[in-house]
């Protein structure tokens, strides 16, 4: 499983304005840290700039709760999240989106999550065209990386709604693919990278950003060219790409 010191470096080359991935407040990282535990960026930190103090330890149980609850409004969400809190004498506020990041880190394999608002993908999460500029995969590594398909989410505001079409979104990508999805995208949000390790989550946010950048290119030079899903599929099956596949993530 990841470490602190891990998912620290990871929060802080997310937020490395060389990627332009997030500015100021934006986006939000986070790790498994046991069976029943895991930490989230504090609400307001900059992921440039994050420590170790400034992530929130936090059970599972109690925030995963929340997805059976219905018209769960701010206060009994900042009361859920404050109640799950492994030492409850951490003052700092966990991030709006901690329930999607629990949910996501329940999910088979998963061990760490990345969540940015990088502007290559905004320029098409934020476009009429949305999803359709972001579907199928356009070139080997993307398939390599981000895996056969993406997740799309229609715009829903931070919180427990948002979390719970999260979760049949990927729900449905397991049931179709037989596998986690590793790429979520946010219609006018942002892109959630979701790896075995803090390493693939970086990976997955740097290879969504250049596929973005790639596919503003193909628009703007006459449309988009996807690649067949059969071939998308070979590619994936082939033992020298899934050897790559794991070396990337930092896994072979």
């Amino acid at each position: 499983m990841p470490s602190l010191t891990d998912l620290v470096q990871l929060s802080n080359a997310v937020g490395d304005p060389a990627l332009d991935a997030a500015i100021l407040g934006e986006g939000n990282t986070s790790a498994r840290c046991d069976a029943e535990t895991f930490w989230v960026k504090g609400s307001g930190c900059q992921l440039s700039t994050m420590g170790a103090a400034d992530f929130v330890h936090l059970r599972f149980d109690r925030i995963l709760a929340l997805l059976d609850q219905e018209g769960v409004d701010e206060a009994a969400l900042k009361a859920a999240y404050e109640s799950a809190k492994v030492d409850p004498r951490q003052t700092r506020r966990p991030s709006v989106e901690t329930l999607f990041h629990a949910v996501l880190l329940s999910q088979p394999g998963v061990q760490a999550v990345a969540h940015s608002h990088a502007t290559a993908v905004n320029m098409l999460t934020c476009s009429p065209r949305f999803p359709e500029v972001l579907e199928g995969r356009l070139f080997p590594d993307e398939a390599v990386v981000m895996g056969a398909e993406s997740v799309y989410i229609p715009y829903l505001d931070p919180g427990v709604e948002l979390a719970k079409a999260i979760k049949r979104g990927c729900d449905t990508y397991r049931a179709t693919y037989g596998t986690v999805a590793k790429v979520i995208y946010m219609q006018n949000h942002g892109v959630i990278a979701v790896g075995s390790s803090t390493t693939e989550a970086l990976q997955i946010t740097a290879m969504a950003i250049k596929a973005a950048r790639i596919r503003g290119g193909a628009l703007n030079a006459g449309g988009i060219r996807a690649l067949p899903a059969a071939v998308v599929g070979h590619l994936l099956g082939r033992p020298d790409e899934k050897y790559r596949q794991a070396a990337l993530a930092g896994k072979a």
